[in-house]
């Protein structure tokens, strides 16, 4: 990775209080625009100017008001898409989800949850190749995601903490919504029977969910059950990675709630 001195960062925040857009400072410095957006909102909260930028308060330390759907929604896509870093100890962590560019709906729905759940911080899109991360910067996102560890998920235990727990059981479609959004999809199967010995093609929705953690395949099977949807488990060789929902009625009820991805 590489990193700009400081040298670079004083041009750029030059620039942008001189009025400059981020993406021309960006080209003109040779900055990608992340960092861009990054170094101006660091330079914003220093100065004041972004709201609760001196201690933006947290649900789990300070006691405010957390909106329980949204974090519902995006607990289930940091799960599935969503990771956190810092890049250094000086560093405001940040929450990326990774949003594919064929479901700006998706990517919508994920920006206004991380607003939603932190009000206060500044929330950001980052284009790559065919996706966007969506970003979030918190000193309390330890404290909002417990999950976080070194590692890959399904490499570590994934197991939500009581309080969390309350929330998804309040907001089973929400979080379900967030599994399928980040890991799952809808699809349309087909088969063919013999009707009055005639070979007839017939087609049929099933939603799938697939994560190669048991844990949060096990977070997603035991919710499908609490809101009544039926189940199986497919494997992918001799791997159980997919959950199945393919019978008519719980299919009905999950598009209900749910639906396709847009």
């Amino acid at each position: 990775m590489h990193f700009h001195g400081t040298d670079v960062r004083h041009q750029a925040i030059a620039q942008l209080r001189a009025g400059a857009r981020n993406a021309e400072v960006a080209r003109t410095l040779g900055v990608p625009l992340g960092t861009i957006g990054y170094w101006r909102h660091l330079d914003r909260a220093e100065r004041g100017e972004c709201p609760g930028a001196h201690n933006p308060k947290c649900p789990r330390c300070d006691g405010r008001e957390l909106d329980a759907a949204a974090y519902a929604y995006l607990l289930a896509l940091y799960l599935g898409d969503g990771h956190i870093i810092r890049y250094s100890a000086h560093r405001v962590p940040s929450l990326m989800i990774t949003c594919g560019d064929g479901w700006p709906g998706l990517m919508d729905d994920c920006e206004a949850a991380m607003r939603a759940v932190f009000p206060d911080n500044s929330v950001c899109r980052v284009s790559r190749t065919g996706c966007h991360n969506v970003k979030v910067y918190s000193k309390h996102l330890w404290c909002m995601f417990p999950q976080h560890g070194e590692g890959k998920k399904h490499e570590r235990p994934i197991v939500l903490e009581p309080w969390q727990q309350q929330i998804v059981d309040a907001h089973p479609w929400e979080f379900l919504r967030g599994l399928i959004h980040s890991d799952g999809c809808r699809i349309t199967n087909w088969t063919t029977r013999l009707v009055g010995g005639e070979r007839k093609r017939y087609e049929y929705p099933r939603y799938l969910f697939t994560n190669k953690s048991d844990d949060i395949r096990r977070l997603c099977s035991d919710t499908l059950t609490k809101v009544g949807a039926e189940w199986t488990t497919l494997a992918r060789g001799s791997d159980p990675f997919n959950i199945s929902v393919a019978r008519k009625a719980s299919v009905a009820l999950m598009d209900r709630h749910i639906g396709p991805k847009y």
